[in-house]
């Protein structure tokens, strides 16, 4: 590592180059190649849609990369220096959120791009939303004001603009500069010489806005490629973003889809030679020669530090945005780390007295227990109302921190903590609703493929369960008959031995079974209280429900009358993942 220092401040010939990745994202067809285009001064390779069919319809199908230089503003620091933004074309169709969201994972800055005819749009709320996740500063621009004409343009940016202000006021973008341009005036067809409006304006305030962002070379090297060709002679080059740590010349790389272990012959940033890379580089990698077709995209890493994993806890959030319930057994499509997979949730939250605990962050601690949710808990939520009614906190608060565990339809390859976005792509694309779910932090992954019996009985999640059922009869000052409790069926010996409470304030235990029809007999150790005891020897008046098991030869001096029943509670709690089902009273 000792090479890092030299590159990232050269000596005093050499000027430093600071590169910032600004990610273009916004609504299909509002103009974002156009836009990056008209910034842009130097492409890359992946740059401007190489796909074909892309080509013919104008839209991006892949995140196009190329980047644009400018002297070194001097909030960044003293001296000459480089500023090179490099522009992550984001693809704006629905289907292809997916890839927005693989690269939103190296964007320092985004440039959400409006058409100023229209407004927000549905998949520009959820550039916002991913924005708001992965990124840390904006800069809106309105483009298209060629269209608007002349004479009321002014106005009309101005309205515009107020709109996107009051949209911001709740995100963490608020007060954000907003930008009007026309990156190409007279749209697609326009001559190659027409001048792009106000984009020397937009460069200032990116400079203006450009930080240094933190970047760390420590940890394992992982790189996201988005291009991948092969050198005759030289052997294949991968391009991509480095996401963490750093590589040198003559590290080997693994690339995990491939199975396979490469060495690094040489690499090149915006055609120039190095020999080095870090955190937030966008690099060209020459490894030893393999089939390109094989990897158009993927990651590639320091050998065996990603995992390949089954399922995962996570840590998550819910994305305001989203309309409905996050419901446990419902099916999402989960981004981990470059994949989207389909996977099954379920939810769980702190018990209820850890419901105001501080959330930990990377960390899953397993000692804990945890309570199993049918939904995530939200405001408004089924059961965050139901938590109201038997709430031990007394709140109906809700839990600072909620996971879930994720069982993934195929395994994923990911690095450890990495981002998850949950989302519900089969929408319909034209439906106006956001289709981004939950977002939150891979804590463990299962790299079993048998998880489910090696792995889960570890995670201790546990139900609530609570039964109820009716004296049927005193027996004596200290035992009465039950039922309703069990089914006919039951085994009511599993459940000899476990503690009932009467509704009278009796504690009692369960003896065991009563006859054939799953009534059972309870044993109150401290004797029942003489009221108790009259209340359930008051002869009832005789009802006509004879002859439901129950024939009218039974003493009716005992028999409970059913108007006021005392009821028998029954409160356990099971763990979900626990093979033998145990029942566990505190």
């Amino acid at each position: 590592m000792a090479g890092s220092a030299a590159v990232a401040a050269p000596g005093p010939s050499a000027p430093r180059r600071l590169n910032v990745n600004v990610g273009v994202l916004g609504h299909i067809d509002s103009g974002k190649t156009a836009l990056a285009r008209a910034l842009s001064t130097t492409g890359s390779t992946a740059a401007f849609d190489r796909a074909p069919q892309s080509r013919a319809r104008g839209i991006t199908l892949d995140l196009g990369f190329s980047c644009l230089r400018a002297p070194l503003p001097p909030h960044l620091g003293p001296g000459p220096g480089e500023l090179q933004l490099t522009l992550v074309d984001c693809p704006g169709h629905a289907s292809l959120i997916r890839t927005i969201i693989g690269g939103a994972q190296i964007i320092d800055l985004m440039m959400l791009v409006i058409d100023v005819t229209k407004g927000m749009q549905t998949q520009s709320a959820e550039c916002l939303v991913i924005g708001q996740i992965a990124c840390q500063k904006m800069v809106v621009v309105l483009n298209k004001i060629d269209l608007l004409p002349e004479g009321k343009r002014q106005a009309a940016i101005e309205k515009m603009t107020k709109k996107m202000q009051k949209t911001l006021e709740n995100t963490k973008f608020q007060g954000c500069p907003i930008a009007a341009v026309a990156a190409k005036p007279g749209g697609p067809e326009a001559p190659e010489t027409v001048n792009p409006l106000g984009v020397s304006e937009l460069i200032e305030v990116l400079k203006s806005q450009a930080y240094l962002p933190t970047r760390d070379p420590t940890g394992p090297f992982l790189m996201a490629i988005d291009h991948c060709f092969s050198i005759k002679g030289q052997g294949t080059v991968m391009t991509g973003t480095v996401l963490s740590g750093s590589v040198s010349l003559g590290d080997n790389v693994e690339i995990p889809a491939l199975k396979v272990t490469k060495k690094v012959k040489s690499m090149q940033m915006f055609h120039t030679p190095v020999t080095y890379a870090m955190q937030g580089d966008r690099v060209g990698v020459c490894v030893t020669q393999f089939d390109p077709k094989l990897l158009e995209r993927g990651l590639i890493c320091t050998p065996e530090s990603l995992q390949t994993i089954h399922a995962a806890v996570i840590s998550l959030k819910k994305i305001q945005y989203f309309r409905g319930a996050l419901q446990t057994k419902a099916k999402f499509h989960i981004t981990v780390g470059h994949e989207t997979v389909m996977g099954r949730v379920m939810f769980f939250s702190p018990a209820p007295a850890d419901f105001s605990k501080e959330p930990l962050e990377n960390a899953f601690d397993f000692e804990k227990e945890y309570l199993y949710q049918e939904e995530y808990l939200s405001k408004g939520s089924k059961s965050s109302e139901e938590n109201k009614e038997n709430d031990q906190t007394g709140e109906g608060q809700l839990p600072r921190q909620q996971w879930a565990l994720l069982e993934f339809e195929k395994p994923v390859t990911c690095p450890k903590f990495c981002l998850v976005i949950g989302s519900k792509l089969d929408t319909d694309i034209h439906a106006n609703t956001c289709r981004l779910a939950f977002h939150g932090v891979l804590l463990q992954g299962m790299e079993d493929k048998n998880y489910v019996e090696t792995f889960l009985p570890k995670l201790k999640v546990y139900k609530l369960k609570h039964k109820e059922g009716q004296v049927e009869r005193v027996l004596d000052d200290y035992s009465v008959i039950g039922r309703s409790l069990f089914k006919k069926e039951t085994n009511i010996q599993i459940f000899v031995g476990l503690k009932v409470k009467l509704s009278t304030g009796e504690d009692g235990v369960i003896e065991g079974g009563f006859g054939q029809s799953g009534k059972f007999k309870i044993r109150i150790p401290n004797g029942l209280k003489p009221d108790t005891k009259v209340f359930l020897t008051v002869p009832s008046k005789k009802k006509s429900k004879a002859g439901k098991g129950d024939t009218a030869k039974e003493d009716e001096s005992s028999k409970v009358d059913s108007a006021q029943p005392v009821t028998i509670s029954l409160l356990f709690k099971r763990y979900v993942f626990d093979t033998q089902k145990k029942m566990i009273q505190s």
